[in-house]
């Protein structure tokens, strides 16, 4: 047997599900940028209330945060289900 074949396991690849680029994170990179591009482009101030009190603020920075928050959030139940 040839060192090569020895050396990586008979031509398997060793432990990795997928390249950099799968379509998934393809897919994820998209939505990404096309959020953040909504984001910015909303620069309006706008009223935005909470319960009881009203603040106003750029539209931008309230999406902003929503969306940390959901990515927050988003990544905390997939860190609960492994």
């Amino acid at each position: 047997m040839s060192s090569s074949a020895s050396s990586n396991g008979g031509g398997k690849q060793s432990g990795k599900k997928g390249g950099l680029l799968t379509p998934g994170r393809l897919s994820v990179a998209a939505l990404g940028i096309l959020g953040l591009v909504f984001i910015f482009e909303n620069t309006s101030h706008t009223k935005i209330r909470l319960l009881i009190p009203e603040v106003t603020m750029p539209l931008w920075t309230a999406l902003l945060a929503t969306g940390v928050i959901g990515a927050l959030c988003g990544a905390f139940l997939m860190k609960r289900r492994k």
